[in-house]
Formats: structure tokens, C-alpha cells, sequence
């Protein structure tokens, strides 16, 4: 009997090599998963919108439409997914990686978090909706290995 494949999501920071990690990982232990992820372009995601709209007077229309357009794939991949890991960086705001946990956990799609022990605080609320809370990719790879090989 054939394993089920299960869909990850990979949301949060874009500045390190996290999700490199994971997928090394994923595919050393030959886990049957399919990682997704948002546009980790960053100028390419906060552009989508006027490149394909047309421009804007205002920053804020500019990075609205960008926004909507983006959360057309964030949705509906967070919406597919078996499970969402959110990592969380030191150096950067990630307000968008706070709402795709907080998405996530609101329709009931399980959440592991990835974030360094010094942002324990600051994200206390996003932990406690989460099921898992690790420390590195490595972590999230034997986590998922776990649940998806335990018997």
C-alpha cells in the first residue's frame, strides 16, 4: 500500500534558505510531499498588479492590487494544504506570514511554526494557535516525517 501524498505549504520569510532546507530534507527521507509556497520574487510579487492592471496614482492602490492578485495563489494554496508551516525571520515584519498562520488556523488546516527561541514573545499568539512550534527546517522535515510515517 502506497503512501498518501500530503501538501505542504510554505509560507513566511523569503531573505534565507529555509525552504531549500526542507525540500533537501523531504527528499532524502523520500516523504511523499508536494511543497508549495507564495512568489518569493519580491519585486515580482509587490508588481504583479501593475504589470498586469496597469499603473497606479497612489502607493496604496499600486500594492492593493498586488496584494489581492497575490492572495489569489496564497488562498488557494493555504486552502489545499495539508499542512502550513510559517517561518518567521528576525529581520523583516512578516505581517503577511502573521495573516497566512492566522488563515490557516482559522480554517482548521494544521500549523507548524519555524521561528528562532529570541521570538518566542513576540509571537505567542501565532504559537498557541499552532500545533507545532520548531526551532529549525530540519525540525519541521522530522515532524512531517513523523506524522506521515507513524504507526
Amino acid at each position: 500500500m502506497s503512501e498518501p501524498h500530503w501538501e505542504v505549504y510554505l509560507s513566511g520569510e523569503i531573505h534565507s534558505d529555509w525552504r531549500a532546507r526542507i525540500a533537501v530534507a523531504v527528499g532524502e527521507r523520500d516523504l511523499p510531499v508536494h511543497l508549495t509556497a507564495p512568489v518569493t520574487d519580491h519585486a515580482a510579487s509587490d508588481d504583479v498588479g501593475e504589470a498586469i492592471l496597469g499603473k497606479e496614482q497612489s502607493v496604496f492602490w499600486r500594492d492593493h492590487k498586488g496584494a489581492k492578485i497575490n492572495a489569489i495563489r496564497t488562498r488557494t494554496l493555504i486552502e489545499r494544504a495539508d499542512v502550513v508551516v510559517v517561518r518567521f525571520g528576525d529581520k523583516y515584519r512578516q505581517w503577511n506570514a502573521a495573516f497566512d498562520a492566522g488563515y490557516a488556523a482559522a480554517i482548521g488546516t494544521p500549523l507548524i511554526v519555524l521561528h528562532d527561541p529570541d521570538l518566542g514573545h513576540a509571537l505567542k499568539e501565532v504559537d498557541g494557535a499552532a500545533l507545532a512550534v520548531a526551532e529549525t527546517p530540519e525540525q519541521v522535515t522530522e515532524i512531517l516525517e513523523y506524522v506521515i510515517r507513524a504507526s
